[in-house]
């Protein structure tokens, strides 16, 4: 999946899910750029902006894809260095309940 696509999927799933109360950004490792989640208002926000973020996660095109299918486990990621996160945990749970 590109940039655009997987953009779209966020803000579709983000779209169903209340305000997560924080901002979270996913930088993609091998340079297809950034997806941003300000979740900070009244609903939550994705735009392609490379802003700062309460939490950071670093991951691969592939694997956030393969996450959003559903195919990658959250936590098999993270412990196997899939994903690496910089910033406050908290907010990267959240994403729990809004992408599932």
């Amino acid at each position: 999946m590109n940039l655009d696509l997987t953009t779209e999927k966020v803000k579709a799933l983000a779209d169903k899910g209340q305000a997560i109360g924080s901002s979270i950004k996913f930088a993609f490792t091998s340079g297809e750029g950034v997806i941003f989640l300000d979740g900070n208002g009244d609903a939550n926000v994705v735009t392609n902006e490379d802003k700062e973020a309460d939490c950071i996660v670093k991951i691969s095109m592939d694997d956030f894809t393969d996450l959003l299918g559903g195919s990658l486990n959250p936590m098999t990621a993270f412990f196997t260095g899939k994903i690496k996160l910089d910033g406050d945990m908290g907010v990267a749970m959240k994403l729990g309940s809004l992408f599932s």
